[in-house]
């Protein structure tokens, strides 16, 4: 993990500073944009049970890139600020703006929304910063061994739909879901996990 991505900070370092309990509270860590959006991502993905992680952990106990580790790696990539995407004003003066890295933290947020769905990766194709331009999200996710994998993927694109709706003024083109792993998997199905990937999309 770069700490340029981050403002100085790792993953690893926003990952202790949760630990605390974000006690003392660090100023340069709080006023960061790109560092609350990790630590939101973070703390999404603790809410995973630690049986789950457990399960996880002896499913695939020598694999030197687990799907926690890729979680934690789009986490940060998805942290940094990125573009910046204007936002339309009645007032001449204004300069209303939102960053990319923003826009994909409210994608990652949709999570929340969706039972049994990680999100590790989330990409915008396009380019944002022009309005008249169509602009096309791919997130890539993990989703819970026995889950319906077409449902939870409609699921969870209605739910970036809506976040992207209520809050940034995007000209969405489509919303595209990679599922890139299953998670949970008991050590006795074999195989390894992320046979058999899906990609779905769908168009505006």
């Amino acid at each position: 993990m770069e700490p340029d991505d981050l403002d100085g900070y790792t993953i690893e370092q926003l990952s202790d500073y949760l630990d605390s309990g974000r006690m003392p509270a660090n100023p340069e860590i709080e006023s960061s944009p790109g560092c609350r959006i990790a630590l939101d991502a973070l703390q999404r993905l603790r809410q995973l049970s630690p049986e789950l992680l457990a399960a996880d952990t002896r499913a695939e106990p020598e694999a030197d890139e687990s799907w926690v580790r890729s979680i934690l790696a789009g986490i940060s990539l998805d942290a940094r600020a990125g573009r910046r995407i204007p936002i339309p004003s009645p007032e001449p003066a204004a300069d209303l703006g939102i960053t990319e890295g923003a826009v994909r933290g409210m994608v990652r947020a949709a999570e929340n929304d969706v039972a049994g769905v990680l999100i590790g990766r989330v990409r915008i194709d396009g380019d944002p910063t022009d309005a008249s331009l169509p602009v096309t999200i791919c997130a890539e996710v993990s989703v819970a061994h026995g889950i319906e994998i077409p449902n939870v993927v409609g699921q969870l694109r209605e739910a970036i739909d809506s976040r992207l709706a209520a809050h940034a003024l995007l000209n969405l083109a489509g919303i595209d879901i990679v599922v890139q792993d299953v998670h949970g998997v008991p050590s006795s199905f074999g195989g390894r996990r992320g046979d058999g990937i899906e990609t779905e999309s769908e168009e505006h």
